[in-house]
C-alpha cells in the first residue's frame, strides 16, 4: 500500500503538471510554491483524497478552498518579488496565504468568519509559517496600519473594485480581485501608478460573495 504522505507528495506533482503548468502558469516561483504546500492539510479529513483535484472544495461556513488553477492564475499575476509584503482579503482555509507565504517576506490575511480565522491561524503554527499575520475583521477595509502593501489579493467576489483596497497599495503595486455580481465575477488586476492606475481583465471567474462595507452587505 502506497505510503499517504508519498501518495499526496505525487497527487501534488501531479497537480502542478496537469491543472497549472499545462495550463499556462509559468512563475517559477508560483510552481516551487504549489510543489510545496501540503494542500491537503488546509481542507477536512473526509475531503483529503480530492483535495488535489480540479475543482473548489468546501471548508464549511458556505466557504470554499479555491481550484488550484485560479489560486495560481491569481498568484502569478500578483507578479510578486521575495522582499514584497502582500495583503490577502479572505483567509478562508489558509491555503492562498501559504502559497504567498513561500515566495514574500510577510503575508498579512485578513478574514471576517472567527471559526475559519481561528483554525487557519493554528494551521500556520502548526506548519511553522511564522511569516503570515492574522486578523480577525472586515477585510474589504483593508489593514491601514501596515499599509503600504506591493500587492494585495481578494478571495472573494466584490461588486466594485474596493478603493480603500487600491489606496493601500504603493506606487507601482497589484491588486487583484474577481468583480461582478453574486454569481459569475470576472477577475481584474489592478496597477497603480503614480496618479491613477491601469485596469487589466484576466477573464471569468466563480468566487463566494465578498461581504463588508465595502463589498457586499450581510443578509
Amino acid at each position: 500500500m502506497e505510503n499517504k504522505s508519498f501518495k499526496y507528495e505525487r497527487q501534488r506533482e501531479e497537480m502542478v503538471r496537469n491543472q497549472i503548468e499545462a495550463r499556462g502558469i509559468k512563475d517559477p516561483g508560483v510552481l516551487a510554491a504549489f510543489r510545496k504546500v501540503p494542500r491537503h492539510l488546509f481542507v477536512s479529513e473526509a475531503l483529503r483524497d480530492q483535495a488535489y483535484g480540479d475543482y473548489p472544495l468546501p471548508i464549511g461556513e458556505q466557504q470554499t478552498i479555491s481550484q488550484p488553477y485560479i489560486v495560481a492564475e491569481m498568484t502569478q499575476a500578483l507578479e510578486l518579488n521575495q522582499d514584497d509584503r502582500v495583503l490577502e482579503i479572505g483567509t478562508g482555509s489558509g491555503y492562498q496565504a501559504a502559497i504567498l507565504a513561500q515566495i514574500v517576506y510577510r503575508v498579512y490575511t485578513i478574514e471576517r468568519i472567527r471559526s475559519l480565522h481561528i483554525q487557519a491561524r493554528n494551521l500556520f503554527d502548526k506548519l511553522h509559517y511564522h511569516n503570515i499575520v492574522t486578523r480577525y475583521a472586515d477585510g474589504t477595509k483593508g489593514w491601514r496600519n501596515e499599509s503600504p502593501f506591493n500587492a494585495v489579493i481578494v478571495t472573494a467576489g466584490a461588486p466594485a473594485v474596493p478603493e480603500a483596497l487600491v489606496n493601500q497599495l504603493v506606487t507601482g503595486g497589484r491588486l487583484v480581485v474577481p468583480v461582478g455580481n453574486q454569481h459569475t465575477q470576472e477577475l481584474i488586476k489592478i496597477d497603480r501608478s503614480k496618479n491613477n492606475y491601469q485596469q487589466t481583465n484576466l477573464g471569468g471567474c466563480r468566487f463566494v460573495k465578498l461581504v463588508g462595507e465595502h463589498g457586499w452587505k450581510e443578509a
